[in-house]
């Protein structure tokens, strides 16, 4: 697996006694180093913020990749949660569990991108050749 994770992911996971919460999330990948930030909505109805912000930091080996989102600010319910996964080989999911003392789920994210690459791709072989 060559290809690193650096890059906007659409993401979602499941919550208990919320359901699915969406997030988006851009990651960047350096020698197995992961690192970036999460956007969010606020799931929590007495929250006063409509989006929650969080920063990522991690590693990846391999196609494990683990790492621990901490929300800025703490609050409203909301800290450190720590999320292990798997990558597939093309590098465009990772899914896996995310936890929290008493609490944990499983989430997934999908590379966004890649569809429009592929369109574009697809754009460039109907351009005639000389």
């Amino acid at each position: 697996m060559s290809e690193d994770l650096t890059g906007v992911w659409d993401g979602s996971y499941i919550q208990p006694g919320t359901g699915m919460v969406t997030f988006t999330a851009t990651l960047v990948e350096s020698h197995g180093a992961l690192s970036g930030d999460v956007t969010e909505p606020c799931s929590n109805p007495h929250c006063p913020l409509r989006t929650h912000n969080a920063a990522i930091t991690g590693n990846r080996s391999g196609s494990a990749v683990s790492f621990v989102k901490r929300y800025e600010p703490p609050g409203y319910g909301f800290d450190t949660v720590h999320y292990e996964g798997t990558v597939n080989a093309e590098a465009t999911e990772i899914d896996g569990r995310w936890r929290l003392p008493g609490f944990s789920g499983a989430f997934l994210m999908i590379r966004a991108g890649k569809v429009a690459k592929a369109v574009t791709t697809e754009q460039r072989a109907k351009v005639p050749s000389r």
